[in-house]
């Protein structure tokens, strides 16, 4: 069963809180909702189906759920892949519309991790189950450094240098400096970027996402549904999804996972990425966003430092205007799983209502793509494809 224009996205909201220490994940969570429903149109008694990730507090679903008084649910997905989990469940709840399991379909991501103290350069918690283990963690892998391998193997094998990947976050600050929410709204050049210190070679410091709590939600709907309510019709077209691993052993750091998802959300999607108006990236990293483009078909692998070098991202003067809020680079990356505010910018672009300075005339036809894991072993992709009808 295809999902092309079988749901559409009604509602969406991001939190506009960058430090919470005096709110619960749970409340952030709620007031998400509560804001995403109010940009439908609709209420906690219109939901039938709730989506939510690992960012949840409790059992799955089933904590959340009942704290947010969700009484008439005869659907729920608590699939976690990450930072890409929140496109997965915008497609797997566009299926659930398409099968007839829900009528409205509420997604949900909340956290804390800057009020907590979280970050990239500690290793992540695991136990003897975890099945990696044995094998990885007496190397004592964190998230940057292992973002950091897969960009010397891509510099290695292409000849990428840091100047290109600069360039990404030049042009995430270009958009950001017009979000008042943004962490970091200041614009940057590329050798303030390549001045910044080393954390782990060859990422410096502003390669490096920032580290926020807040959150968002979205809503999903029968496409009955969104042509009652006073919004924007966001058709959804298409969608991919995968898990990247190690491959038995056959390791190539070059390649990510939206080399598989990108394409199966294409095909379905109709359109081509010549096609794409507007790109929301995962932006854990600046090599993230690099390599996901070569993927994506946006270049030919080994071409993405050419591609985004000299403000090719950049609203207005580049090619391929990304992450227009200032992503995860510069703006929020919420409990450290940015896929929602991907969605959600895409929304913006799609609706007319990104920042006049950075939205994307005439924009009906946007792409949002999720990384969550880890770049340099095991990750989750998701690909996103929507257009304004």
């Amino acid at each position: 069963m295809s999902i092309h224009r079988k749901a559409c996205i009604a509602g969406a909201y991001e939190h506009p809180t960058r430090k919470a220490p005096d709110k619960t994940v749970a409340q952030l969570h709620a007031e998400c909702a509560r804001g995403a429903l109010e940009d439908a149109g609709l209420t906690l008694k219109d939901v039938d189906g709730y989506f939510c990730a690992g960012d949840a507090p409790g059992l799955g679903a089933n904590n959340m759920a009942d704290y947010l008084g969700l009484t008439r649910l005869r659907h729920v997905d608590s699939t976690d892949t990450g930072g890409s989990a929140y496109l997965i469940h915008v497609s797997h709840a566009a299926q659930a519309i398409a099968a007839g399991k829900c009528d409205v379909a509420l997604i949900t991501l909340a956290g804390r991790p800057r009020s907590e103290g979280s970050s990239g350069v500690a290793p992540r918690l695991v136990t003897p189950n975890t099945p990696d283990v044995p094998w990885e963690m007496p190397y004592a892998p964190v998230t940057v450094n292992m973002y950091a391998l897969a960009a010397a193997r891509h510099m290695h094998e292409f000849g990428t240098t840091a100047e290109q990947l600069a360039w990404i976050k030049v042009a995430a600050a270009a958009h950001a400096q017009h979000n008042p929410n943004a962490m970091l709204r200041e614009p940057v050049t590329v050798e303030e970027v390549l001045a910044s210190p080393m954390i782990s070679d060859p990422l410096h410091k502003l390669d490096c996402c920032v580290v926020s709590d807040g959150g968002g939600a979205l809503v999903v709907v029968r496409p009955e549904i969104a042509r009652t309510l006073k919004r924007p019709i966001v058709n959804v077209l298409g969608a991919g999804e995968t898990i990247k691993g190690q491959l038995g052993g056959q390791v190539d750091l070059t390649w990510s996972g939206a080399a598989v998802s990108g394409p199966i959300a294409f095909e379905e999607a109709r359109v081509k990425p010549s096609d794409i108006q507007y790109a929301s990236i995962y932006d854990s990293f600046t090599i993230t966003v690099l390599m996901q483009l070569e993927d994506l078909g946006f270049c030919k692998k080994g071409e993405g430092g050419r591609f985004v070098a000299d403000g090719n991202l950049i609203s207005g003067t580049g090619r391929l205007p990304f992450n227009t809020d200032g992503g995860g680079l510069c703006n929020n990356h919420p409990a450290n799983r940015g896929g929602i505010t991907k969605v959600i910018e895409a929304v913006r672009q799609l609706r007319g209502e990104a920042h006049p300075r950075v939205q994307v005339p005439g924009c009906t036809l946007a792409l949002a793509q999720g990384t969550g894991g880890l770049l340099g072993s095991r990750h989750g992709s998701a690909t996103l494809i929507m257009e304004r009808q």
